[in-house]
């Protein structure tokens, strides 16, 4: 599937090598009614609305609104295409970040959280329940809550979605 895409980036050379990955990829840069945007973010520099289509932002640290997609500048083109597909087809595409840009305190080799909670977040990340979760680990259902319970605490988060959301941003977990 070939989108159109409208690319914004204000170095010339880095707009000249991004259009290159595009075409590379079968994709075509227009000026207006894209499929999707590239908006590779520039010091300062703030991305476009999302009105006329999804944006997906390259960026070398996580904004405090991210777009539709956010990628560091420094993405594979095999990545990067999948990422303008994803957001064309409606989907919210987050790479994994430093702690410091998502809010952890922690050192960037360690984890907020334990081992078995890691292991149980990524699970809820992909989409299993409680019980799903505990017949996949063979623990019980009350120790999979009292594991969400201690991970939401150290997440700061107040449910699922929102902790699946801070270990993908804060590169806890990916999915």
């Amino acid at each position: 599937m070939s989108l159109r895409v409208r690319l914004v980036a204000s170095d010339p050379i880095r707009r000249r090598g991004l259009s290159a990955v595009l075409a590379e990829a079968g994709h075509t840069v227009v000026v207006a009614a894209p499929d999707a945007v590239l908006f590779d973010a520039g010091p300062g520099e703030v991305p476009p609305a999302e009105a006329e289509a999804p944006v997906v932002v390259l960026a070398d640290r996580m904004p405090r609104e991210p777009p539709a997609g956010i990628l560091p500048r420094d993405v594979s083109a095999a990545r990067l295409d999948l990422a303008l597909r994803a957001v064309a087809g409606g989907l919210l595409v987050r790479a994994p970040w430093p702690r410091e840009s998502a809010g952890f305190a922690a050192a960037p080799e360690e984890s907020p959280l334990t081992p078995r909670e890691t292991e149980i977040l990524t699970l809820v990340g992909q989409g299993m329940s409680n019980k799903a979760v505990a017949r996949h680990l063979g623990i019980s259902v009350h120790t999979v809550k009292f594991h969400l319970e201690a991970l939401f605490a150290r997440l700061g988060a107040t449910n699922r979605a929102e902790a699946v959301a801070k270990g993908l941003l804060g590169g806890v977990i990916e999915l």
